[in-house]
């Protein structure tokens, strides 16, 4: 028996040995661009430094893009749109690729195709209504922009129909449910954030740093003092890093909007634009005290109030897609982060919300893209208006008189 042990021993101890070189050439793989010192830290820290370390990575870039101008950075929001996209499709067809089903993937990124056509160049030849009126290929493809994109559908639509097969149209029409959602939920958030972008980058800016603000707030607050579990969909979440970034994102939102506030260029895309009165300051009492804001800081409280009480609903929603799915996160892109889809979950919601709000509290019609729309008329068109100006005019004229 003894002797039996002795060689159980020796055996295992040559093989921890050989496995030992294989262990360490896989940590050494593994540390990738990660320094040591953070590697050997406790995970917990490890983790810590990971995330700050990439959330540096990822936003001293985006800050340079957004002095490059409003159509380089709808082109990155179009960027996103298209990570996102393939990191979720990638999830359905890792569960059906045995199937083999015939044009999946072309028939796929086709529609995704047009869901960019359509919607950028909606967006774009609605803000840059000058187009309308040139001579050439630009000028045909704005005035018939919708009909050439549902053509572009028509065809990968067609396509589709064709390719079904007897033994999976369960599975096809499953899959082609889940294409055309994922291209509805990611399209028209990319459609109304480049919205924003051209209303003005304080549009688009003050609502997207927010949620930034309210997540890295959350997480310093959950791993400093986090205790209460908030919800079950996502471990991690407590109840004290939600109301400390409640806090934090209300107090950045009111601070942030004053400095974007300053500039002209993050309040119009077009440099010639006048301010409205919402970015002119404004003297307000508060019993004996008077101070000067901007009405556009009062504007950032409901909007920093739903990026902390609603838009982590996004992630939670995301959360219970990604355990649905058994899966921890979209992709592994962003180490200590996850994919794309991980950072953007909650700008999803945020998005439509800084949309619908902009335009039913703050928006108004800019005097230059109205003349610029008018100038887009033909001829006789634009007289017909001018006749009817005028008979406005003279009835708010005489009226004012009386």
């Amino acid at each position: 028996m003894s002797t039996e042990s002795e060689a159980s021993v020796k055996r295992r101890q040559m093989s921890e040995e050989q496995a030992l070189p294989m262990q360490q050439k896989e940590d050494t793989s593994s540390k990738g661009p990660i320094p040591s010192v953070i590697t050997n830290m406790d995970s917990k820290w490890k983790n810590w430094w990971i995330r700050t370390f990439f959330t540096i990575v990822m936003v001293a870039p985006f800050c340079g893009v957004v002095f490059l101008g409003p159509i380089v950075l709808s082109l990155l929001v179009v960027a996103i749109f298209l990570k996102c996209f393939q990191e979720i499709i990638s999830i359905g067809y890792s569960k059906y690729k045995e199937y083999n089903l015939p044009l999946y993937r072309l028939l796929n990124w086709y529609f995704l195709f047009v869901s960019v056509y359509f919607l950028y160049g909606d967006n774009f030849f609605f803000y840059y209504t000058e187009y309308r009126t040139s001579i050439g290929v630009i000028g045909l493809l704005s005035r018939f922009h919708r009909i050439i994109s549902f053509s572009f559908y028509l065809i990968g639509f067609v396509m589709f129909v064709l390719t079904l097969k007897k033994d999976f149209y369960q599975i096809q029409f499953a899959m082609f449910g889940w294409t055309h959602l994922t291209l509805f939920v990611l399209g028209c958030q990319a459609y109304l954030v480049i919205q924003n972008v051209f209303e003005g980058l304080f549009w688009f800016l003050l609502p997207v740093t927010m949620v930034i603000c309210n997540d890295i707030m959350a997480y310093f607050f959950g791993f400093f003092f986090g205790r209460t579990r908030l919800i079950k969909l996502s471990p991690k979440k407590t109840w004290e890093g939600f109301l400390g970034a409640f806090v934090s994102t209300v107090l950045f939102g009111f601070v942030f909007s004053y400095v974007l506030a300053k500039f002209d260029y993050f309040i119009c895309y077009d440099s010639e634009c006048e301010r409205l009165p919402m970015f002119i300051l404004q003297e307000y009492h508060i019993g004996s005290i008077s101070i000067h804001l901007y009405p556009a800081q009062l504007h950032s409280i409901p909007l920093s109030v739903f990026a902390s009480l609603i838009a982590p609903f996004g992630g939670f929603f995301a959360s219970g897609f990604k355990r649905a799915n058994n899966i921890k996160d979209f992709s592994d892109v962003i180490p200590g982060h996850g994919g794309i889809m991980d950072r953007f979950d909650c700008q999803m919601l945020m998005a439509t919300f800084a949309n619908i709000y902009y335009f039913t509290f703050c928006g108004s019609p800019h005097p230059d893209k109205l003349l610029s729309m008018v100038f887009a008329l033909p001829v006789e068109k634009q007289l017909h208006i001018l006749e009817q100006l005028k008979e406005k005019l003279s009835e708010a004229t005489g009226t004012a008189s009386q």
